[in-house]
């Protein structure tokens, strides 16, 4: 392999993002993972395009993130399908109405524009909603994307952009001598690069060990129900105001049911495990938001990992102690964000002053 300007460790939402824009200015670029691109946690997500769900200090990156969603013809793909769609977030008692009115103030000073709604005025909106609601709080800038149709458009969107696309490299080791890096896999092979970025998700934690840094990532295994398909029973993206559970309806009739209690997962084995309880729990929730969900059939489920920090914000940057050595990762609503924080890194790789400051690793290193 030739000689690269750069390599991104990780081929998920965030380290995909930051490739592709760092090609599109010319540089020598190559993406390494473990497995496929964008088939590990990005692979299995909601794909849920959201500010309802999105930590308040990141909208502002989630509004751009969201815009970028919307205009993937100009910058990864034509043959990608993001649905714009309003959004709904539901409080069925006093406690939830309050803490939806909390968390829908900070976010509006944010930058959000979300409203608290009636229960008349969301049922308006979303008529199968459970008529016993509180109230609602509303947003236009909702949405969702395929996360396979993403990993495929943004495979296609690296090899057009001449990205070397590296899969099934398990990283062991990083070395770092004369202004270079060695990064070896599990079977001895080895790739060089000037720079590197970190965006390995439930694994940086591991991968960063190996640059002797120590930052605690916790791994949470995210439950997901499909239902068979179904007549037109969601208008809107529904989310509960106890920020347990998402739901939204594909063209084709299926509805996908994602976050909620959670299942089993090992990152160091791999071995993820649904916990039938709370499987059921979530399906009783959804049944909950949306009465008409009880007709419906489970046509399959899934799991996937969701990486956060200790302090539920993204990390994000330069790596102390370490010369062109980059890290992005922990990104709550990643999908939402991913595409603009990706941008940001990418400029910042490229010498552009880029304020990263509330990302910087170095508030989580034991």
């Amino acid at each position: 392999m030739k000689k690269l300007d750069i390599a991104v460790i990780g081929g998920g939402i965030n380290g995909s993002s930051t490739a592709l824009h760092l090609a599109k200015k010319g540089l020598k670029v190559c993406v390494i993972d473990k497995d496929s691109i964008c088939r590990g946690a990005s692979g299995v997500n909601a794909g849920t395009l959201t500010m309802h769900m999105t930590r308040a200090k990141l909208i502002p990156f989630a509004k751009k993130g969201w815009e970028l969603w919307m205009n993937t013809e100009k910058w990864l793909s034509n043959n990608i399908d993001v649905k714009q769609k309003k959004g709904l977030c539901l409080a069925f008692n006093e406690d939830e109405e309050k803490l939806l009115n909390e968390r829908s103030k900070i976010r509006r000073e944010y930058g959000a524009d979300i409203k608290i709604l009636s229960k008349d005025e969301a049922i308006k909106i979303d008529p199968n909603i459970n008529s016993k609601i509180k109230c609602a709080a509303f947003c236009e800038m909702d949405g969702y994307v395929s996360a396979n149709q993403t990993g495929d458009a943004y495979s296609k969107a690296l090899k057009e952009n001449n990205v070397d696309i590296v899969e099934n490299f398990e990283v062991s080791k990083i070395n770092n001598s004369n202004n270079e890096y060695e990064i070896t896999d599990t079977n001895g092979k080895k790739i060089h690069a000037n720079k590197i970025v970190l965006a390995t998700g439930v694994y940086l934690e591991k991968i960063l060990k190996l640059l002797e840094i120590k930052i605690n990532i916790k791994c949470f295994p995210q439950q997901l129900i499909v239902t068979e398909r179904m007549p037109e029973l969601l208008k809107t993206v529904i989310t509960v105001a106890n920020g347990k559970l998402s739901l939204k309806q594909f063209e084709n009739g299926t509805v996908l049911i994602g976050g909620g209690w959670p299942g089993k997962g090992n990152i160091e084995t791999g071995y993820n495990e649904t916990i039938p309880e709370n499987l059921v729990g979530n399906m009783r929730l959804a049944c909950h938001a949306i009465p008409n969900l009880k007709n419906s059939r489970v046509s399959r489920v899934w799991l996937g990992l969701e990486a956060e920090t200790d302090d539920a914000m993204p990390i994000v940057g330069e790596l102390p102690n370490l010369k062109n050595a980059f890290i992005i990762g922990s990104i709550h609503s990643g999908y939402t964000s991913g595409p603009y924080i990706g941008k940001l890194l990418s400029d910042k790789i490229l010498g552009k002053d880029v304020d990263l400051s509330l990302f910087d690793i170095k508030r989580l290193i034991n």
